[in-house]
């Protein structure tokens, strides 16, 4: 069985989403932060991380970029897994009874109408919705609802009482899947290679952003997503994180070759093909 680290706790989506990547049971590594899932591949060079990248509400992962530059750890896959959301609290409450409802932070704010309408509730922030749930339900919390996913509901022995209650039904995260190049080398056997990842910084001219967009349009790649984040450490100046789709591998990599000179320095986060997006 194939050994996932995630950022949460059993029946978090993180999981949930390696489960519809590989389409198999996996062994889940709960980790407390996204940092720890690459400390536990160091640890275990086999193990396998998923994280989260992007939200289609809440955006990027800002802090998830520099962690996939630093560890150097090549991006097999993606997947975008469907995110609903329910409120779940111990056997034998009922929505009436609750006064505290707790969740991570990004799962508030995707349920802000039906928070709405629990006048009177104190929200509090949590962790992770998975550990939400199970602090719940260990903790034997009377009068407390988790929002969480169903998978999570059932793990940790919950009473589901209200379920879809994101505001947008449309809301997808976006998961990144990596490991060690020989994990990456059996993950990507016989997948046709579509996509990519690169981080790239620019001098601090006019126009060199432009120029650079320039190639890939000219070379038939296209941008899927654009993110800069501040260099820290070197005012006004930035580093472009750029998805990139394409159809001719060998047209991509002399796009790469084109833009050397325009730039200051080029880091390819992952080459995988274009991820499956899941229904629920």
């Amino acid at each position: 069985m194939r050994k996932v680290a995630i950022q949460g706790g059993l029946g978090a989506y993180h999981g949930i989403a390696a489960e519809n990547f590989f389409e198999e049971e996996v062994e889940i590594v709960p980790c407390i932060t996204f940092r720890d899932i690459f400390t536990t591949i160091k640890k275990e060079p086999n193990t396998i991380g998923i994280m989260a990248i992007e939200n289609t509400i809440a955006g990027s992962l800002l802090g998830n970029y520099e962690l996939l530059k630093e560890n150097k750890l090549p991006i097999a896959g993606e997947f975008k897994q469907r995110i609903s959301h329910c409120l779940a609290a111990l056997p034998g409450q009922t929505i009436h009874d609750i006064k505290e409802v707790e969740s991570h932070p990004i799962a508030l704010m995707q349920c802000t109408n039906f928070l709405d309408t629990l006048p009177g509730v104190r929200i509090i922030e949590h962790e992770d919705t998975a550990l939400a749930a199970k602090d719940v339900a260990e903790k034997r919390l009377h009068a407390t609802a988790a929002i969480c996913s169903v998978r999570a509901a059932e793990i940790y022995g919950l009473d589901i009482l209200a379920r879809g209650i994101e505001t947008n039904k449309h809301n997808f995260t976006r998961f990144l899947i990596f490991g060690n190049k020989w994990i990456v080398q059996e993950i990507q056997l016989n997948e046709v290679i579509n996509k990519s990842s690169i981080v790239f910084t620019l001098p601090h001219t006019e126009g060199s952003l432009s120029k650079v967009l320039s190639v890939f349009s000219f070379y038939g790649i296209s941008l899927t997503k654009i993110q800069s984040l501040p260099i820290v450490g070197r005012e006004w100046e930035y580093q472009f994180y750029v998805d990139l789709k394409f159809s001719d591998l060998e047209r991509y990599h002399q796009s790469l070759d084109a833009i050397r000179p325009l730039i200051s320095e080029l880091k390819t986060l992952g080459e995988y093909p274009e991820g499956r997006q899941s229904e629920l």
